[in-house]
């Protein structure tokens, strides 16, 4: 069992910046990939931007050129630096990992962001 700690959202005004971090209970062995996920009110959760366990990422085009998803995987953690916030960019932020053989993923407990225009 893996728990999956986020932190770092807030309100921030539009055009600011936050960073959200993500932080593994223990050690997360295998090929693996670690994301971010967002759900706004009335809305699907939908994915905001993934980076496996070699570095590869991956963005929703909503959030390319403005969000930056990182990791660092000694401290089995994983950031996403938000800049140039927009109100559409308020939601809850969930981490997701997820690995194979076997399959299996968590979810952490969720982080809201709220961008004020």
């Amino acid at each position: 069992q893996v728990q999956l700690v986020e932190s770092g959202g807030g309100l921030v005004q539009a055009g600011g910046s936050l960073r959200l971090s993500c932080a593994a209970s223990r050690v997360i062995f295998g090929i693996n990939t670690m994301g971010w996920y967002r759900q706004a009110p009335g809305k699907q959760r939908e994915l905001v931007a993934t980076i496996t366990s070699g570095g590869s990422t991956n963005y929703a085009d909503s959030v390319k050129a403005r969000f930056t998803i990182s990791r660092d995987n000694a401290k089995n953690t994983v950031y996403l630096q938000m800049n140039s916030l927009k109100p559409e960019d308020t939601a809850v932020y969930y981490c997701r990992l997820s690995g194979t053989s076997p399959s299996y993923y968590y979810w952490g407990q969720g982080t809201q962001v709220t961008v004020s225009s």
